[in-house]
């Protein structure tokens, strides 16, 4: 694919690509799921919410799964290769949060928050390259955060979780490269989405309030990380190798 694609080209770059879509019910997922089947991706949409069936249609599979748990990642993926035969892309989105102190969370807190974050993406990593090597070819795009390096009060066992992702990104980055494959991550500020509705009462309302701390003055809106996740998954992205775009409205450049 042409780097200085046309605009048709640039709607057709996830065309035919078989992707697996983690935490795909809703927020940054759905509107990944939406745009890249809009573009012509053939989709295995993964969720714990049985809502995710709803996104039931041609060309989307849904799959209702809790990621942390031992074989649902084979099983996505053996999904995939059932129902399209082979598997292109593996977007690791899923992902939960807690609002806690450290001193007042749990060890249960912490694991589960590590399990889906950082577990749950190294599980459907591993089964994904798995899938890829024998073709010379994938990617993956995982959903990082700006809590990948920056944290504030309370978000302990999240911002401990997304550093994990991005290590991740980068060492499975050079592992696999030789095998044809990709790995890259998302550096997402806050996104309106419905991660902080069992935290606090109106979390949409929360993180739109939120990212007008940003310099950009406000949250994004999912669609907008989608976009990056679909560059990131097609050709265009080819010299790209573990690294972690950020698209966080500039928080991370902000001294205070």
């Amino acid at each position: 694919m042409n780097p200085q694609a046309p605009t048709s080209e640039v709607l057709h770059e996830v065309k035919d690509k078989v992707v697996l879509i983690t935490g795909a019910a809703s927020g940054i997922g759905l509107a990944i799921t939406k745009l890249f089947h809009a573009r012509g991706a053939k989709i295995v949409a993964e969720d714990i919410n049985p809502a995710v069936k709803d996104l039931a249609s041609p060309g989307i599979t849904p799959f209702v799964a809790d990621i942390s748990q031992d074989g649902s990642a084979e099983e996505a993926v053996a999904l995939a290769m059932q129902e399209y035969g082979r598997l292109d892309v593996l977007i690791n989105n899923a992902a939960i949060i807690i609002n806690k102190l450290v001193v007042d969370m749990t060890r249960a807190d912490w694991e589960r928050i590590i399990a889906v974050n950082a577990t749950g993406a190294f599980l459907h990593s591993r089964e994904a390259v798995k899938a890829m090597m024998p073709r010379k070819s994938g990617t993956i795009v995982n959903i990082a955060s700006y809590a990948s390096y920056f944290a504030f009060p309370s978000i302990a066992a999240y911002a401990a979780s997304k550093g994990a992702l991005a290590q991740l990104t980068r060492t499975l980055a050079l592992e696999a490269i030789e095998h044809g494959i990709r790995v890259n991550a998302i550096g997402s500020g806050d996104v309106v989405t419905n991660i902080l509705n069992d935290v606090v009462e109106d979390g949409r309302a929360a993180l739109a309030e939120h990212g007008k701390s940003a310099p950009i003055g406000r949250a994004a809106d999912p669609r907008e990380i989608a976009e990056i996740a679909a560059f990131l998954a097609s050709d265009r992205a080819s010299f790209m190798v573990g690294s972690v775009v950020m698209a966080d409205g500039g928080i991370s450049v902000k001294i205070s």
